[in-house]
């Protein structure tokens, strides 16, 4: 059972820091426009994920980076909920993993392992994605990715740009076009010109002066900003417009979109790499920048049965180009603490232009990544990057170290705090023991809980919740909720920060009262628990429904022997690392005083009281046991899922149905035994088939 996968201390700790880094970097990509990694390093990053996850399946839940897409919209623009999610891509670095993409889609749909089939094949711009809504005819909506669930309402800006028709005719009564937001590299340079003889912002790159012109509360300055879009896919459509990817992007072609023309329909893997090396070679005369190629299965039926994992489509994929590289000083190495108390020692580099993009900063990961590259204050290295900013160091040159040059020392006390600093056995993060004592830990956590994924509170930024800190105004998220009844006993000093007074003040309380009702999911996401993201948050409140049920479950899994251990851990992508640290949290009393003063301040709205959807897999949870004969087991979970269902893979009294495929096994005895409901494939199918 995977669930039950013995796992290694060292990798469950590498695979808690690479996905708390890869959401942060989420966040400063996503909703600042100010990524702090190269897009070398963040693949690097992701990969490693996905290689632990792989070797360690039971690593691999619903709060991990690979599982979510993107990050939460930015505040000051309404949210848009998108009908169909905007997914991310999953990524390719070499032919070999783009033949096993292939081969994939193939195992997915049954097909012979020879079987050829087409794709459309595209060049990745670097820019904003964006979705465009057309009802009737005309623009009605358009919208940011955002997380991929929401994104922020950009229409009255995209009403600027004049590569967006605003009518169109013949078109569905409902048309979604989604695309890429983009500024070619002569208009940015020209942009950046005028920016500087203005004394304004200079853009690090296009896609950052791109993302930056769309997210304009004034839409006269994105009008006179060189805006461009390029269409390639859609999102709800009232009825089809072709059968095949490359017929619908001739028929946006139609509508007066802008297509890439450099997109070809590709007959075969062979013909796919084949492509991605011609772009390759006229990248660098392009006009815009790219920072890969996309295939996509040319075949809309097939794109439809493939469906998509938590974060990408099965039918879609990025192949990456290599990254830049370039030498630089290390000047300075420095730690930073973050709210699970875990050491991350930062690169500071003498500025360098890589790409045309100016660098500064890297992080090290851990000590020993420093240890095994031997990495120094004073070094020069090599440092790369593949299209955005600060990139990962990838060698140390030795024969130009300085003499006297001394190994980095990693600190064993909290460099705020003075708190021991251990490393657990195993483990590869050195973590402050501070706890709620170290201030660097207590204000990342108070700042993740009003983050805009959790409560969202607006006008409770870093500099407001480290003031409130500083004085001792802040100290627990249920002070949040008490602040303005405080505020009229003793009012907040107008001094307290710049910017700070009367105005301000009627404002933050307004966002705070506003936020007295959240969903559970957000609640739980809100609380900072280790390995417990978005999505974790979200499964979790959609299996207990309400945080009485959740609370009493997880403090009742404290004994590992109890039902209630093994159904929070038979929960589909929660193992026992997850659940190891879901019940730590709910153990410590701190953590129970917080919520029950919490539960004095807000309301935890249930999950369950929130589901709509006349699907009869609704809520349902299923198990799948046996040979299929008429999908791929891969494709019946896929199915499943979509329409609602939990797939969990064990049965127990919880189970609703066990479907049954040929040489099934002990589940089908368990089933019996519990009085489960046992489905044949073709029973199943019957049932979902007016879905």
């Amino acid at each position: 059972m995977v669930g039950r996968q013995k796992i290694p201390a060292d990798a469950i700790a590498e695979h808690t820091r690479l996905a708390e880094e890869i959401r942060s970097h989420n966040r400063a990509y996503y909703q600042e426009d100010t990524p702090v990694v190269s897009d070398a390093e963040y693949d690097a990053l992701f990969q490693r994920l996905i290689a632990l996850e792989e070797q360690y399946p039971a690593l691999k839940t619903s709060t991990s980076p690979t599982m979510t897409v993107g990050a939460t919209p930015a505040s000051g623009f309404a949210k848009v909920e998108h009908r169909i999610p905007m997914l991310s891509l999953a990524n390719a670095f070499s032919d070999d993993e783009v033949t096993e993409f292939f081969d994939r889609i193939r195992r997915f749909l049954g097909l012979p392992l020879t079987a050829e089939f087409a794709v459309v094949a595209e060049p990745k711009i670097d820019g904003l994605s964006a979705s465009l809504r057309y009802e009737n005819g005309r623009f009605t909506q358009g919208a940011t990715r955002g997380d991929g669930s929401e994104g922020e309402d950009i229409t009255r800006n995209l009403t600027t740009l004049k590569s967006i028709p605003g009518e169109i005719e013949g078109a569905p009564t409902v048309l979604e076009v989604r695309g890429e937001i983009y500024m070619t590299r002569s208009d940015f340079l020209a942009l950046n010109t005028k920016q500087a003889k203005a004394a304004g912002k200079i853009f690090a790159n296009p896609r950052n002066a791109a993302a930056g012109s769309v997210r304009q509360l004034d839409p006269q300055i994105t009008a006179n900003r060189p805006l461009q879009f390029f269409a390639y896919s859609w999102g709800e459509l009232s009825s089809p417009i072709s059968d095949t990817h490359w017929g619908a992007l001739a028929q946006l072609r139609k509508w007066k979109f802008n297509v890439n023309p450099l997109a070809r329909r590709c007959s075969s893997a062979s013909e796919a790499l084949q492509f991605y090396r011609d772009i390759q070679q006229r990248r660098a005369d392009l006009p815009y920048d790219i920072d890969g190629v996309v295939y996509k299965v040319d075949r809309l039926d097939w794109q439809e049965r493939l469906g998509f994992v938590s974060r990408a489509p099965r039918w879609a994929l990025a192949h990456k180009f290599p990254a830049e590289q370039a030498e630089t000083l290390l000047e300075k190495i420095t730690i930073q603490v973050g709210r699970t108390g875990a050491l991350t020692p930062v690169a500071n580099l003498l500025p360098v232009s890589v790409g045309g993009v100016t660098v500064s900063r890297a992080t090290l990961h851990n000590e020993d990544e420093i240890s095994r590259k031997d990495v120094r204050e004073g070094d020069r290295v090599i440092i790369q990057r593949a299209g955005d900013v600060i990139p990962q160091i990838v060698s140390v040159l030795l024969d130009k170290r300085p003499r006297g040059a001394q190994p980095f020392i990693f600190p064993d006390h909290c460099p705020v705090c003075g708190s021991h600093a251990i490393r657990e056995e195993g483990e590869v993060v050195r973590r402050c023991t501070g706890g709620l004592i170290c201030p660097a830990q207590v204000v990342e956590r108070l700042r993740h809980f009003v983050s805009r994924a959790a409560f969202d509170i607006e006008g409770m930024g870093e500099k407001s919740i480290q003031a409130f800190f500083d004085e001792g105004i802040l100290r627990s998220p249920a002070d949040l909720f008490t602040l303005e009844k405080r505020n009229a006993d003793a009012p907040i000093p107008l001094q307290i920060q710049e910017g700070w007074g009367e105005v301000s003040a009627r404002k933050l309380f307004a966002a705070i009262e506003a936020r007295r009702t959240i969903s559970l999911e957000r609640f739980i996401y809100a609380l900072g628990i280790r390995q417990i993201g978005q999505a974790t948050a979200r499964l979790l409140a959609k299996h207990y429904g309400s945080l009485v049920a959740l609370r009493a479950a997880v403090e009742a899994a404290q004994d590992m022997e109890s039902d209630a251990y093994r159904e929070l851990t038979a929960i589909d992508q929660i193992g026992p690392s997850v659940a190891t640290d879901l019940v730590a949290f709910f153990a410590e009393p701190h953590n129970r005083e917080i919520l029950d003063d919490l539960g004095q301040e807000i309301h935890v709205e249930d999950f369950v009281s929130r589901q709509t959807g006349n699907s009869p897999m609704a809520g349902k949870t299923l198990v799948f046991t046996g040979t299929l004969s008429l999908m791929t087991r891969d494709e019946a979970k896929a199915r499943a899922e979509i329409l609602g269902a939990k797939v969990a893979g064990s049965v127990s009294k919880k189970t609703d149905y066990v479907v049954v495929g040929a040489d099934a096994g002990s589940k089908v005895k368990k089933a019996a035994e519990l009085g489960v409901k046992i489905l044949t494939e073709k029973e199943w199918l019957e049932l979902i088939k007016s879905v």
